[in-house]
Parts: structure tokens; C-alpha cells; sequence
């Protein structure tokens, strides 16, 4: 069986936000890295998670220094590379689960050097060909966009970048001018990992934001429960969960999936 979904890439996206938003709620995208704790349990995470019809995944792609990243999330992705983890059999999870039906967008998230040792035509080429969606960068500034712009462009993939709470005006508008599929809201200064609480000023920071551009936000970097999942829905075009995912994990599929049915119902309506 090959991909089977009429809509790829940016339209794939667009279609997601759009689905999400007519249904009254913003769209969720777990993070699972491929790898851990092994590649077939890496991939029936995926297929569990799609069954409770979550909006998207941030697919990870195992790096040694993996600096926008928690301890929980490196914890990981060092399993994963102990395990020979490789970015083409990151590919071939993305190809293996679309060939399985998969529906929802994928976006593949890992650091730059890989990506330049592999050959930045090739990669996106081959992204595309896997069924994969767009690139999630962590390490790539938007000034440096040049070495993946054209070609993800050409290919019809979302070219992600990020905006922190620090970000200054001529910043959000550099990567507002310059982003594909949605940005990156990071929620706080730091690394990615679950918290307690959300900041008190989300609400202004992303009225900040919104007045620069109408490009889909999505949020990452410490939401972990319902409750979180309540407080930014509607608030954002979509969410995503990573570290308390993988931490649930460690039990089992099933309290990973548990925790990830909890979150997507708190966002349906009255949920």
C-alpha cells in the first residue's frame, strides 16, 4: 500500500488548521522520535496516536547534541541513536506508515547537521518522497533560511521556524515574512520539558505576535496536561505535547495513549 491521502505538504497543513478550527478547537500534534525505545515500538506509537485522530505529529529525528531539547527528550534520542537511528531510517518510518495508511501531516523534526552531511537537495527531496509534510529546525535561523527555502518551496513543504517569548518585533516580523505551514511558538525562555504551569502573559505575548501575521501558530516547550491543553485551545491554531508523552511511554503504549486520549478530549468542545 503507498500514501493514499489526496492533500500533501502545505495543503495537508492548511487542511489540518482548517478542520481544527471548524471544529471549535486548536489542533494537536504529538512529538514522537523514531527509535525509541525501539523503531517498531517508535512506529506502533504513531499508529496508537492516530487511531485517537490527533491533528498531526512532529516526527523526531534522533541527534547527538540536541540543543533546544530537555532532558527527557534526550534522554530519547540518545536510546534511539544507541539503537542506530539514522536519518534515512527516519524516512523510512514516515514511508512505512504512510504505506500502513496513516493520514494525518507529519512534519520531520531534527537539527541541521544531518541534514547538511546528507545533502540539503537530497533531504528535502527525499522528505517529500517519504510522505512527509515540512521540517521543524530548531538550529536553522531565519536568515540562514536560504539552505532549505527554495527547495522546500519547489517541493511543496512547510519550512518551520521558531519565535520565543524574547523575540523582538523586527525578529517576529523577519520570521513571519519568512514561514511556511505555521511558526514555532515556544511558551517559554529554555529548553523543551513539561511544567507546572503555562506563563501568566500567554495571552499578550501571543497578541504580539498576531498582530504581525496571520500564519498559524503553534505552541510547544511545556505543555504536558489537559488542563494545559484547555488553556491554550482556541488561543492557538495548534499545540504540541513531546516530553510528558515519551515520559508517559516509559510505561507502556498504553499510558501514552491514555494521557494523549485525555488531551484531545479536553479540546473538543465542552471537553
Amino acid at each position: 500500500m503507498t500514501d493514499t491521502r489526496t492533500t500533501t505538504g502545505l495543503d495537508a497543513i492548511a487542511a489540518m488548521f482548517d478542520r481544527a478550527k471548524a471544529e471549535g478547537r486548536s489542533a494537536f500534534l504529538p512529538y514522537v522520535p523514531v527509535g525509541y525505545p525501539d523503531y517498531e515500538s517508535s512506529l506502533d506509537a504513531v499508529e496508537a496516536l492516530a487511531a485517537l485522530d490527533v491533528d498531526g505529529f512532529e516526527i523526531g529525528m534522533p541527534f547527538s547534541d540536541p540543543l533546544a531539547d530537555g532532558p527527557t527528550i534526550q534522554e530519547a534520542t540518545q536510546i534511539a541513536l544507541e539503537n542506530g537511528t539514522t536519518i534515512r531510517s527516519c524516512l523510512e518510518a514516515v514511508r512505512a506508515l504512510r504505506s500502513k495508511g496513516l493520514q494525518q501531516p507529519m512534519l520531520m523534526m531534527g537539527y541541521l547537521n544531518p541534514m547538511l552531511a546528507y545533502g540539503t537537495e537530497a533531504f528535502v527531496h527525499d522528505v517529500k518522497a517519504a510522505g512527509a509534510d515540512g521540517l521543524i529546525i530548531p538550529d536553522l535561523p531565519p536568515e540562514e533560511a536560504h539552505l532549505f527555502a527554495e527547495s522546500c518551496a519547489r517541493e511543496g513543504l512547510a519550512l518551520i521556524f521558531f519565535l520565543a517569548p524574547t523575540s523582538n518585533e523586527e525578529r517576529i516580523k523577519l520570521v513571519a515574512e519568512r514561514a511556511s505551514g505555521f511558526i514555532y511558538v515556544v511558551s517559554v525562555t529554555g529548553v523543551t520539558g513539561a511544567r507546572r504551569d503555562l506563563p501568566p502573559d500567554l495571552v499578550d505575548y501571543i497578541n504580539r505576535l498576531r498582530a504581525h501575521t496571520d500564519v498559524p501558530l503553534v505552541m510547544g516547550f511545556g505543555i504536558s496536561t489537559p488542563d494545559h491543553a484547555r488553556q491554550v485551545n482556541k488561543l492557538l491554531d495548534g499545540f504540541i505535547v513531546a516530553s510528558a508523552l515519551i515520559r508517559a511511554s516509559k510505561q507502556g503504549i498504553d499510558p501514552m495513549r491514555e494521557l494523549a486520549a485525555s488531551i484531545r478530549q479536553a479540546i473538543e468542545p465542552g471537553g
